[in-house]
């Protein structure tokens, strides 16, 4: 059975800040290429501005983070929507 595109919008999969770790180092903000954070130079710190922006599955912003302020949705409860919605 081949597999079908979901819809990106339908996977909640992008991270959370908790702003009471976060120190503001940058480097979450730093690796995203794909635009998921934009700086806020006011609060010195980052902001989830485009979550559907982020690869799903991708955790790598969270491994960077030393203050472990950023979390994502539970891996395992991803995978079975991802199969529950065909892909």
């Amino acid at each position: 059975m081949a597999r079908q595109k979901i819809e990106r919008e339908k996977i909640p999969w992008f991270p959370t800040i908790d702003y009471e770790k976060c120190e503001g180092c940058q480097e979450c903000f730093k690796f995203c290429k794909n635009g998921v954070y934009i700086w806020d130079d006011e609060k010195k710190r980052p902001v989830v501005k485009n979550p559907y922006n982020c690869i799903v599955l991708c955790s790598t912003c969270a491994g960077l983070c030393e203050q472990e302020a950023i979390k994502f949705p539970d891996l395992n409860e991803i995978r079975k929507l991802m199969k529950k919605l065909g892909g």
